[in-house]
């Protein structure tokens, strides 16, 4: 039988982390953490509630079970957000020369209730990484979930930045880049990126319920990306919102707020003052993703060419290997299909000075092109 905590062959031992690293809860996250660091060769022990859900991510790899004498020089607490901070409190008890992290989406509360118990704090510094999918529980676990992904530690003044570098060195080793914040900014920060984005996601994806029959065959990539995260697993969502309430509702007030003049300027859009107002709502969601960074952190703006694509195998490989071929550098890619037609939707995008020699060099070799700008 092999080892489970041996090296996985070929794991790169080029790692910060020493191990055995102690992950609570085999959920998507913790799973994901168990098997990136396992490619590192950590020795990663998994617990869980759920002997059945521990059996599961055990069997896919992501660590072993626990064992008498285990001395984790890390733990890492993967469980949902209501039960955070009483699963902190008791690892830090039960491992005395540990430090422990936990990945909550939400930062402040169970810090202020580990303070307020009179946990040993001094080993605890709170973590998220800014990764996840749709899909929950140890099946939809990947080694790749936080490669390049954001990953904030939460610092706090009780806790050194020796013991803390410990839960910098988990981040880097799963492939994500450390961003350093406190708890209470953090907690805003994903009310704005985060929070609010689900439950505004969640409301439209609702009226779809109202659809007439038919309607939702006209469905393209902007209803599929503003609904997208509507898919997300409720009970979660319901513990992550009410961790977080205080930092969500302003932002979906002002939210109501913008909406309330919409829909004043819809019940008479020809009068006067309406137009503009219409005009400055879209100008204002203009400035706003402006903000967003793009590729490499920057906010640098790409050019957009809509290709498309028979609904064949081998197409968007030869598409990809076209734009290589031609010197042209992609920036990113969309995907969709085209509703009732064997048709594939490639939206490429490139920087701005490339995009018309592209629109000619994909013309030129016969590739249809839907729409091109900048």
């Amino acid at each position: 039988m092999t080892d489970p905590s041996a090296p996985l062959p070929g794991a790169d031992i080029d790692r910060r982390l020493r191990g055995p690293v102690r992950v609570v809860g085999a959920g998507l996250l913790g799973a994901s953490i168990g098997l990136a660091l396992r490619e590192k060769g950590v020795d990663v022990v998994l617990d869980d509630v759920s002997p059945a859900a521990l059996a599961l991510a055990v069997d896919y790899g992501a660590g072993r079970p626990p064992a008498a004498g285990d001395a984790p020089e890390l733990v890492v607490v993967a469980v949902p957000p209501d039960v955070v901070a009483a699963v902190v409190e008791r690892e830090l008890a039960d491992h005395p020369d540990a430090v422990v992290t936990d990945v909550a989406s939400v930062k402040s509360g169970p810090l202020e209730t580990l303070r307020a118990s009179g946990a040993d704090i001094g080993r605890y510094i709170g973590s998220h990484p800014m990764a996840g999918r749709e899909r929950s529980g140890p099946t939809a676990a990947r080694a790749d979930l936080f490669v390049g992904r954001p990953w904030v530690v939460a610092g706090h003044d009780a806790i050194t930045y020796h013991r803390a570098a410990v839960v910098e060195d988990l981040a880097l080793d799963v492939g994500a880049t450390v961003v350093p914040m406190d708890p209470a900014s953090h907690d805003l920060a994903v009310a704005y990126v985060s929070h609010a984005p689900q439950l505004v996601s969640t409301l439209m994806a609702a009226r779809l319920r109202d659809a007439p029959d038919g309607s939702l065959d006209l469905a393209g990539g902007g209803v599929r990306d503003v609904t997208r995260i509507a898919a997300s697993d409720p009970g979660l969502w319901v513990q992550i919102i009410a961790a977080n309430a205080g930092h969500i509702r302003p932002v979906l007030a002002d939210l109501r707020d913008d909406l309330d003049r919409v829909l004043d300027a819809l019940d008479a859009p020809h009068r006067a003052g309406a137009p503009r107002a219409l005009a400055e709502t879209m100008a204002a969601g203009n400035r706003g993703v402006e903000r967003l960074p793009g590729k490499h952190g920057t906010t640098k703006r790409f050019a957009q060419v809509v290709v498309l694509v028979d609904d064949t195998p081998g197409q968007i490989a030869a598409l990809l290997t076209f734009i290589g071929e031609i010197g042209i550098n992609l920036e990113d890619m969309r995907l969709e299909h085209s509703p009732g037609a064997p048709i594939g939707i490639v939206e490429v995008s490139v920087v701005p000075e490339q995009e018309q020699r592209l629109v000619e060099e994909l013309e030129g070799r016969g590739w249809r092109i839907a729409a091109a700008w900048a």
